[in-house]
């Protein structure tokens, strides 16, 4: 990762921060009061060991100062309990808006962008690499500031006391930052990559759980096992190439850090020996400024260690938020979106016009078009085409999942001026892939009627032909069926499907080749029960065969992303 990338990064990371704004300032204000306190602690420390070794004061008499000094270390901690509580609370903030950006992002660009990379690779994403920026902005983010702020005040301390002191702590502390950058140059790239190998692997693992069944199917579970726990091994070395990068800067730092709190200990060791005579400003050097500065010395590089601790955080916040930054930001659409979400009349029939309309994918390649039709309510249109010719890219964006140039407009109305949640529920889909993501049949067929009457629901399935495998079943339409259907076949799953879009009627039916799964007789049945169904709605059916075509108003037939034939159900009929 080049350095003008991890810059872009580290302010897009900062830019996030603006929601919690106040929590930082809060855990800045509490860090800089920690620092106080610190000086006062070793102040008192410092005046206590004086006037016990050196003045001989009873310690009856310092009973004030023994006081104190106890109300401070409780102060103390309780500060530092609150800062890391509110630092919690700030990446929490920060980490939900994250999140809620890249939910709503994929909510926008719909499941034909979410499909592109395996459910594992997302929930890496969305889980572990949000939460793995916690520590920039609970920590690294505070300490940024804390690590200038609180050395400055313990040099305020210790400069009027013995300038010699001082000049050493001012002068070493460059160091560490300085090294700091150069340990820590190539920790974010370490991190990146070591986030999409992260990705790949749970990407991976999880299509292969997926598809256990079909490995052992082909004797093939054996084999998998070996490639993941070698790609499993290949993990762990990146992940202890992180670590090493960690512990790098770590030594670096306590190296710089101890040299020059020996310089400053040797120093006042020569000055009580009587070998050093300057930095006292003409006094005598004495126990209390030698206990000051060192008790503080450590202190004042803490805040530097505690950056460099957090360094690695922050090295892991910006390998991270690369995947992040790109989903949220680089993938733009060909048109810009409308603002204006207008709403729908529900009980409007709908005119579909299109007029000049292409089609592109999310990288602004070309799907289909230039089209240019009408589809008039209640009319049935067939769209019939080899794979690849542009009729499923039609569907999603009708369903306002890819972007288009030119006009498709819905009762005058221009689709991307649309409210999509209010538009969707105008429609009406079922696809090759029927989704079921309730728990039950009965549910996923009620997704989206709730309130439909078990008459409705009833009809429905036996429509849908459900009523034939449903009796099978242990507990009927209460029957488990696992994630996305697991228990069922696949042609069980697309009638439960059927039924539910069978159970929603609405103004427009889209059909993506529905009984793809299915057997000849189940195929017949449920399309009986679908042209049944779009006769009282606007239906666009995509088909490879014209046979199924045969009933429609029109068939509209599409190649290379054109459509070149309309017609009626002639051309349905074989030579």
């Amino acid at each position: 990762m080049d350095k003008q990338k991890q810059t872009e990064l580290v302010k897009w990371l900062k830019q996030q921060s603006a929601p919690a704004k106040h929590w930082l300032r809060l855990s800045m204000l509490l860090g800089i009061i920690s620092g106080l306190l610190i000086v006062t602690q070793a102040w008192l420390l410092a005046t206590i060991l004086q006037a016990l070794i050196i003045d001989n004061v009873p310690r009856e008499q310092l009973f004030v100062q023994f006081s104190l000094l106890i109300c401070v270390f409780i102060a103390r901690a309780i500060i530092n309990f609150i800062r890391e509580s509110v630092g919690f609370v700030c990446g929490k903030i920060v980490r939900q808006q994250i999140r809620s950006m890249v939910l709503n992002k994929l909510n926008q660009l719909g499941p034909i962008w979410v499909k592109n990379k395996p459910a594992g690779s997302w929930a890496t994403i969305i889980l572990e690499q949000i939460e793995d920026i916690q520590d920039y902005y609970a920590r690294y983010l505070p300490q940024m500031y804390l690590a200038a702020m609180i050395p400055i005040i313990i040099l305020i301390a210790i400069f009027p006391l013995n300038w010699v002191a001082g000049l050493i702590l001012f002068i070493t502390a460059p160091l560490i930052p300085l090294f700091m950058i150069l340990v820590g140059m190539g920790a974010a790239d370490v991190n990146r990559r070591n986030f999409v190998a992260l990705a790949r692997l749970s990407g991976r693992f999880l299509d292969r759980l997926c598809g256990l069944d079909t490995l052992r199917l082909f004797f093939r579970a054996n084999k998998e096992i070996k490639d993941i726990e070698q790609a499993t091994e290949e993990f762990r070395k990146r992940t202890m190439e992180v670590l090493r990068m960690a512990f790098l800067s770590s030594a670096v730092l306590e190296f710089f850090a101890s040299i020059s709190i020996a310089i400053v200990a040797v120093y006042f060791g020569f000055s009580y020996l009587g070998e050093l005579h300057f930095g006292n400003y003409g006094i005598p050097v004495t126990l209390f400024a030698g206990f000051l500065a060192l008790i503080l010395a450590p202190e004042f590089f803490q805040p530097l260690r505690d950056l460099g601790t957090y360094y690695h955080a922050k090295a892991q916040a910006v390998g991270a938020a690369e995947s992040l930054f790109t989903l949220l930001t680089s993938i733009e659409q060909p048109t810009p979106l409308s603002q204006n979400n207008q709403l729908m009349t529900p009980a409007q029939p709908l005119t579909i016009t299109a007029q000049q309309l292409e089609i592109f994918s999310h990288d602004n390649v070309r799907l289909a078009g230039p089209l240019n039709f009408t589809l008039l309510p209640n009319q049935c249109i067939a769209l019939v085409g080899q794979s690849g010719a542009g009729k499923s890219s039609l569907l999603n964006a009708l369903l306002g999942f890819l972007p288009y140039c030119g006009s498709l407009t819905v009762n005058g109305i221009e689709l991307r001026d649309l409210d999509m949640t209010d538009w969707r529920k105008q429609l009406s889909w079922v696809g090759q892939n029927p989704h079921l993501p309730a728990q039950t049949i009965i549910d996923n067929i009620r997704l989206y009627s709730a309130e439909a009457s078990a008459d409705a629901v009833n009809i429905a399935m036996e429509n849908a032909y459900v009523t034939e495998f449903i009796n099978h079943l242990p507990a009927g339409v209460d029957t488990q069926i696992g994630e996305n259907g697991a228990h069922l076949s696949v042609g069980q799953a697309q009638r439960i499907a059927v039924a539910r879009a069978l159970l929603n009627p609405c103004h427009l039916l889209l059909l993506d080749e529905p009984t793809a799964s299915l057997d000849m007789q189940s195929e017949q049945r449920v399309m009986t029960a679908l042209n049944t169904a779009s006769t009282k709605q606007t239906t666009l059916l995509v088909t490879h065969l014209l046979a199924e075509a045969a009933a429609y108003d029109q068939i509209w037939v599409m190649e290379n992303g054109l459509i070149i034939e309309q017609g009626t159900q002639e051309l349905a009929k074989p030579d």
